[in-house]
């Protein structure tokens, strides 16, 4: 093949590295702002936190001249020498044998702790950054294990036992494989079996079980014997286990040959067990979401403002600015020209995401005010294409905005998603929320009657009377979704 050369004229789109930096900041998270931006203070000496109106308003680099024959001043290492010569003399000093009662150790050394750290009512103190990992159900179960009188022997089955039992408590291994686990060959299966049974009388109650029925019986069986209807749940979750998913009473109540108040009664106690006893010991640090953007109501009106916490204010360094020279091409002038203008570019690309936030915001305000005003019945039909028609944004601007942003409102903490939803048409021609339909089921089933629960069909029903006509299967969607279940699961005797 015979070389040559060509001439080829096209186009192509490319993004330059502002343009990719302002769309990263842009669908960042709160928290993942705040470590992008600790991350540029820590690695561009041109950026410091601040207001700009603080300090001397840093204009172009190229406009601040010195002459030729002055040099800059370096800053004065006065604070600097009297911090070393007072750690000197602090290091120099002979502890006396003793000190007076009524003195105290500040008094006569200086505290090089932070104030935060001495709960010196600083408001950046935070009483939980000193506190220990949290106690898992493991931890737990091994601390009993290690109170309890057991030979070497069964102890090392016990603690096979204990590390084969999940978060929910559930022991999720079989005898045999516990067996090849502990590696002895003398150990039968009844020694298991019987190390076992001691395992499921461990706190929480109901630990250590292999399955729900076996989980419910060992809560019952913990519980005192003048405990009313306590037999007769043994009973139901011995021999009529099959029957409470459907909770039909009236089976249970002629198969254990009672009444069926009695089936109640006992029914109402297998309800307050806790199928998932291991969720009581596990402790699940608090997440936080720190919003976005606070919505409030003033005088009648809604306003939309920053969360200053999760919008601090950068602010180009003065003092490394003025040591910039115009016609200065050195190594360190440089340097100094290409951090100043990514300080610059990043304070832009900010002050942009910020600007983008508060707009998309205060427009999804605007359109859901009746949901502020009267909760989610009232929330309407909105998909990103509306924000972005009224804004004149890309619809994959408005979807990074409104991703891992939080608005805190009078009803509550939400994400921007949140108050996105598809639509139902009603009888009338308008549209109805999704979210408001799923609302007015829960209100439909929260008013229903325990004797006659209302069928999927029913609310089908009473919501087309409303003018929203959705089908049986849709209602049914929203139902499982909301977390409830079936009528006949719901019916209750009074």
């Amino acid at each position: 093949m015979k070389q040559s050369i060509q001439l080829r004229l096209g186009q192509h789109l490319s993004m330059t590295p502002q343009l990719q930096q302002a769309i990263k900041l842009l669908q960042l998270s709160s928290l993942e702002l705040q470590q992008e931006i600790q991350e540029a203070l820590d690695t561009n000496f041109m950026l410091e936190e601040g207001e700009e109106s603080e300090r001397f308003q840093a204009a172009d680099a190229a406009d601040i001249r010195l002459p030729q024959d002055q040099t800059p001043e370096p800053p004065t290492a006065t604070v600097q020498e009297q911090t070393v010569e007072r750690e000197l003399q602090v290091e120099s000093q002979e502890m006396p044998d003793e000190l007076p009662v009524d003195t105290q150790w500040d008094d006569v050394y200086e505290n090089y702790l932070p104030t935060s750290s001495q709960g010196g009512g600083d408001d950046d103190f935070d009483p939980f950054s000193q506190q220990s990992r949290p106690e898992t159900l493991h931890d737990h179960l091994l601390w009993q294990l290690n109170l309890t009188k057991l030979s070497e022997r069964d102890h090392a089955i016990a603690q096979a036992v204990v590390d084969a039992i999940d978060a929910n408590g559930y022991l999720r291994t079989d005898v045999d494989e516990l067996l090849t686990t502990v590696g002895d060959p003398d150990i039968s299966p009844e020694e298991v079996t019987t190390v076992i049974h001691r395992v499921q009388s461990f706190d929480p109650p109901g630990v250590g079980a292999r399955d729900l029925r076996e989980c419910l019986l060992i809560q019952l069986s913990q519980l005192p014997d003048c405990a009313p209807a306590r037999d007769l749940a043994i009973a139901i979750c011995t021999r009529g286990f099959d029957y409470l998913p459907r909770n039909d009473v009236a089976a249970l109540a002629r198969l254990l040959q009672t009444t069926e108040d009695a089936i109640l009664g006992a029914l109402e106690m297998i309800r307050h067990l806790n199928p998932r006893p291991g969720t009581l010991i596990a402790e699940v640090p608090a997440e936080y979401v720190v919003p976005d953007v606070l919505v409030r109501r003033t005088e009648g009106a809604w306003h939309v403002e920053l969360n200053p916490e999760t919008t601090p204010k950068l602010r180009v360094n003065a003092d490394y600015a003025r040591l910039i020279r115009r016609g200065d091409q050195s190594a360190d002038s440089i340097a100094l020209k290409s951090h100043l203008q990514e300080a610059r570019w990043f304070i832009k690309s900010l002050s942009s995401r910020n600007d983008t936030v508060l707009r998309v915001a205060s427009k999804i305000v605007e359109l859901q005010q009746e949901f502020l005003e009267q909760g989610e019945v009232a929330m309407k039909p909105l998909i990103l294409r509306d924000i972005s028609e009224a804004l004149e944004l890309h619809e994959s601007t408005v979807s990074r905005v409104t991703t891992q942003k939080y608005m805190h409102t009078p009803r509550g903490t939400f994400e921007f998603k949140f108050f996105f939803s598809s639509h139902v048409n009603t009888a009338s021609g308008g549209e109805c929320s999704s979210t408001a339909i799923r609302a007015l089921i829960r209100k439909m089933i929260t008013g229903e009657s325990a004797r006659r629960p209302l069928s999927d069909s029913k609310i089908a029903d009473e919501l087309a009377d409303q003018g929203i006509n959705v089908a049986r299967r849709t209602v049914a969607k929203y139902r499982e979704a909301l977390g409830i279940p079936p009528s006949n699961e719901r019916k209750r005797l009074a």
